[in-house]
């Protein structure tokens, strides 16, 4: 979604990036400076600024999400935060994720705010900041918030994004795709045929039809989408009639 909306209320005179400060955990110390210094030196490698707890009575639900790429578990404040790691998971080109990463003291309408974005990303391909927050939910305090950490974001040539709204199918792609992730052998050889079948162009049924086993092909088939060996469309529902191509086809 536009953060543009927010960014009216925010102080952004001459000098900004000394007024705004940034607020980071490393280890057990905190670390402070100012955005100005925070480009000069971008933190990377910094932990949660604050704890995932839970108690009776919340109205959100926190956890830890397994990560495939960086076998590491990493913390979240909600069932969409969740969704959002599994398909950062997914997306393959994942290095590093910190969740709650750094505390934002900026200015807005002359009085000092603080912002918590959700995650810090870093990929081959760039580094991300990434705030999640269902759209409905989204007040006017949010809009400045989020508009206050995509200029921090732009300053130290990171991608800004909040993720707010998702298709109604991705999500149960998404864990179909996620539930085979781990399956580590293949005892029945179905992967190198399936992978050999794809070329023809056939649907996901289609393809698990055309082996021995095709019970055991539909979870090879969700564990080689997951590793993104093969590709669907994922602007539309995964169903049997859904056609399946190779990897690199599927990147045309």
């Amino acid at each position: 979604m536009s953060v543009d909306a927010g960014r009216p209320g925010l102080d952004l005179g001459e000098g900004w990036p000394c007024e705004w400060s940034v607020t980071w955990q490393s280890g057990r110390e905190h670390m402070s400076c100012s955005v100005r210094d925070l480009v000069q030196s971008p933190m990377m490698d910094s932990d949660p600024i604050r704890w995932f707890s839970w108690w009776r009575g919340q109205h959100h639900r926190p956890g830890l999400q397994f990560m495939v790429s960086s076998e590491h578990h990493r913390g979240t404040e909600s069932l969409e935060e969740a969704r959002l790691l599994l398909a950062l998971d997914f997306a393959g080109d994942l290095v590093h994720v910190v969740s709650q990463p750094l505390v934002l003291g900026f200015i807005a309408a002359g009085k000092r705010r603080n912002h918590t974005p959700d995650f810090l990303v870093v990929t081959r391909s760039g580094v991300w900041l990434i705030d999640v927050r269902p759209e409905g939910l989204i007040k006017e305090a949010d809009q400045e918030s989020f508009a206050a950490a995509a200029e921090v974001a732009v300053a130290c040539g990171w991608q800004y994004m909040v993720a707010a709204r998702w298709r109604e199918h991705t999500g149960p792609a998404l864990d179909a795709f996620s539930s085979r992730r781990r399956i580590r052998t293949d005892p029945l050889r179905l992967r190198p045929a399936l992978l050999v079948q794809a070329e023809r162009g056939l649907t996901f049924g289609e393809l698990a039809a055309s082996t021995s086993c095709e019970p055991v092909a539909r979870a090879q088939l969700l564990h080689l989408l997951w590793l993104r060996q093969l590709g669907v469309d994922l602007t539309e529902p995964l169903e049997d009639r859904s056609p399946v191509l190779l990897a690199a086809e599927a990147g045309r």
